[in-house]
């Protein structure tokens, strides 16, 4: 179905985007999912070529365009251009992370930080996962103590995308007691710096899939972190979180569709060109029949995921609608990704075809950013049950 969902600047920007991926990542991805890493200078390329915090206001370097699109219609080109690992360290740094400074950061923040992650010299990540609270954010036991002008910040965090390479982690700590029995209370937001004491990580997480993408565990002792650190007011960590998750699922939900279309395109060509019993496999029934229905429920996600995108540009995204989007398409996703690789047979399972690394890139997106669980939850609290 064709999609009235852009306009001239967003696909001059979507052809502007291709052309660096194909320069400057396409060509060295494979090197860097066998290193288990992005080099940090993709980071700063991107940004001089205008690819970091479109929404950043002009006086700090950004693109001043406040419109989810550009981010859409970029992570759209990572997943067309199969470097979803390495593509994954932008996606975070635009989609997720780049909203709480945005929104949280005073004006003396914005000024130290916002040229920085614009060019792409200040890598960002989120830490919210503990080893012992994953879901459940009210679990944390990261904490964060008040000393003078500092605080001293205590725990661990893991599965922190852009782990090795951040320079600046967007840290959910408790920096008080529950009051009143509300277990949402007594959360903070901190920025931990690159450099700071204490501030330690641990080894790059070994993955199933997403190899290029840096995944660290990260520890706290006695970290000494300035209270000019802190993101927004304190105590109210919880309720940033929750404002800002709707963004971080539609990124999801949006990257699911796009490497389902990407998966599908390029098993398309492959049925097409690939022989058996003396005829192109695309010319059996079965083949036929597989790809009507993945070609079918892509449209329809497809369809859902940009009305999504208008609501949020308009301010309008709730979290229930944000879930069901995240859970819907990254299970399709899924599915699709499933049947893409069977129609490739054998060749499917070998890492050199694009359909193998989806399989193995696309399992974590049920899980990451909220389950599949988790997001029925959401919903079904929608509806006052």
């Amino acid at each position: 179905m064709q999609r009235k969902h852009y306009g001239a600047d967003h696909e001059a920007f979507a052809e502007a985007f291709r052309a660096f991926a194909d320069k400057a990542i396409v060509p060295n991805y494979m090197e860097w999912e066998r290193a288990g890493i992005t080099p940090r200078d993709v980071f700063t390329e991107a940004g001089k070529s205008g690819f970091l915090g479109m929404q950043v206001p002009e006086e700090y370097g950004g693109g001043g365009v406040d419109d989810f699109r550009f981010n859409q219609i970029l992570d759209e080109q990572v997943a067309q251009a199969g470097i979803t690992g390495s593509g994954l360290g932008i996606t975070l740094h635009n989609d997720t992370c780049l909203p709480y400074f945005l929104s949280y950061c005073n004006d003396e923040q914005k000024q130290r930080w916002l040229p920085g992650i614009v060019s792409g010299e200040l890598i960002t990540a989120i830490a919210m996962t503990e080893p012992g609270a994953g879901s459940d954010l009210t679990g944390i036991r990261t904490n964060a103590k008040r000393d003078g002008d500092h605080y001293v910040v205590n725990g661990s965090k893991t599965f922190i995308t852009n782990g090795i390479n951040a320079d600046l982690v967007v840290t959910a700590v408790r920096t008080g007691e529950d009051k009143h029995g509300d277990r949402h209370s007594g959360m903070s937001l901190l920025i931990l710096e690159r450099g700071m004491e204490g501030f330690e990580r641990g080894r790059n997480l070994d993955k199933l899939g997403l190899h290029s993408q840096d995944t660290a565990e990260l520890s706290f002792t006695d970290v000494r972190v300035p209270v000019a650190n802190l993101l927004g007011t304190e105590g109210e960590g919880f309720a940033q979180l929750v404002k800002k998750l709707p963004q971080e699922r539609m990124s999801i939900a949006v990257s699911a569709v796009a490497e389902s279309q990407a998966a599908f395109d390029n098993t398309l060509r492959y049925v097409q060109d690939r022989k058996a019993f003396g005829t192109t496999i695309g010319s059996f029934q079965n083949t036929k029949f597989v790809l009507a229905e993945i070609a079918t429920e892509i449209d329809v996600a497809q369809a859902f995921v940009d009305r999504c995108v208008d609501r949020l540009n308009d301010g309008e995204l709730d979290a229930a609608d944000a879930a069901k989007a995240k859970w819907w398409t990254t299970e399709l996703q899924g599915r699709i990704i499933d049947r893409c690789l069977q129609l490739h047979g054998g060749y499917g399972y070998m890492t050199e075809y694009a359909v193998s690394r989806a399989y193995a890139d696309a399992r974590v997106t049920r899980i990451y950013g909220g389950s599949t669980e988790i997001m029925k939850g959401v919903v079904s609290k929608s509806l006052g049950l």
